[in-house]
């Protein structure tokens, strides 16, 4: 009995050491892997990384992770070619599989979310109108200034926030700004003059992990939420 005793107490002492071991080699694993990330990305803000499944030391050895999650704070993403800021995005990366040094990860599938905040999303205008809240989901306030005739005026419209195809396939997809009514709509040159401010169209065309594409969006009072999907996405390398 004493001898079972000296096994189970040596076998919870080596248990214990190697689920220590396997944490801390996660953990290593986990900030190499978002420093990584932070300086592909060009992160202005902050990445954190989490990865699943026991024992990460297996799943190293086979270089193939069951799951990471990634939290960025501060990504400048690429509309239309100039920078736009989101403010958060979180990704689930699935079957992540490590090429042979261990710089380079691509992940068989991945669902996220990000969000573009109303001041970030004014900025991305680039029309010099402010967007708020509208009220609802999917709407958002719209505010203005024109002029007309030598004078100043500042319209508000509320419009509808959409996510379309772009013109060309290859694009993917357009984040749409319309206006549903404009004040002195009818009056020539009115309606006009104000949706030059108001509507716009934008397109994500970097700063994404590659192979994250736009599935769906809506909006609420923190701002403009984008769905992400995709398949094949690197996580980190070039």
């Amino acid at each position: 009995m004493r001898f079972l005793r000296v096994v189970v107490i040596i076998g919870v002492v080596l248990g214990a050491l190697f689920v220590g071991a396997d944490r801390w080699a996660a953990g290593y694993a986990e900030n190499q892997l978002a420093d990584r990330i932070q300086s592909r990305q060009g992160l202005a803000g902050t990445a954190e990384v989490e990865i699943h499944g026991f024992p990460f030391l297996t799943q190293a050895a086979s270089r193939d992770l069951e799951r990471v999650d990634l939290k960025l704070r501060g990504v400048e993403a690429m509309a239309d070619g100039r920078k736009t800021r989101l403010a958060e995005l979180d990704a689930s990366f699935r079957g992540v599989s490590l090429n042979g040094d261990y710089t380079r990860g691509t992940a068989r599938r991945a669902e996220g979310s990000a969000l573009i905040t109303y001041a970030d999303l004014t900025a991305a205008s680039q029309t010099g109108a402010t967007l708020a809240y509208g009220g609802a989901p999917g709407k958002v306030k719209v505010t203005a200034g024109i002029e007309v005739f030598g004078k100043s005026l500042t319209r508000s419209v509320v419009s509808t926030v959409t996510l379309e195809d772009a013109k060309d396939p290859k694009d993917g997809k357009v984040v749409r700004v319309r206006a549903e009514e404009v004040p002195g709509e009818g009056i020539p040159g009115i309606e006009g003059l104000v949706r030059k401010k108001t509507d716009f169209d934008r397109r994500l065309d970097g700063g994404l992990p590659a192979g994250l594409r736009l599935s769906a969006l809506t909006s609420d009072e923190a701002g403009v939420h984008l769905a992400l999907t995709g398949s094949n996405v690197v996580l980190a390398g070039s």
